[in-house]
């Protein structure tokens, strides 16, 4: 989608920092973190929500959980613990409409953080 921000980042038009990247999907931190650490990871494929994942593309939740993986290790908190959320749709606190899951960590996480 030409008009989304992440479509944008995965393309190389906005820039990010990245933490992980492989063929299926793009892990940068988050520019307004909530804990120290907020990564973002999202598919290179544009697909708006958790509703828009079918039996044929059950794989990038995969993908998704795997990279989770390889995120936590490389950010050393895989050890103490960290929180994943995937919000869906707008009363479910999605703001940018490219499934995304968020990794927090690197302190004891409260129940702020929602």
């Amino acid at each position: 989608m030409s008009d989304c921000i992440f479509c944008k980042i995965v393309q190389g038009e906005i820039p990010c920092k990245k933490v992980y990247e492989d063929d299926e999907v793009l892990a940068f931190d988050d520019i307004h973190p909530m804990a120290p650490v907020h990564v973002v990871i999202i598919p290179k494929s544009h697909i708006s929500t958790l509703m828009d994942i079918d039996n044929k593309k059950i794989k990038i939740i995969n993908n998704l959980i795997a990279a989770v993986q390889k995120v936590a290790v490389i950010k050393k908190i895989d050890a103490s613990g960290f929180r994943t959320v995937i919000n869906c749709n707008a009363e479910g606190g999605q703001v940018v409409f490219h499934l995304h899951v968020h990794v927090l960590g690197g302190r004891k996480l409260h129940d702020e953080l929602g």
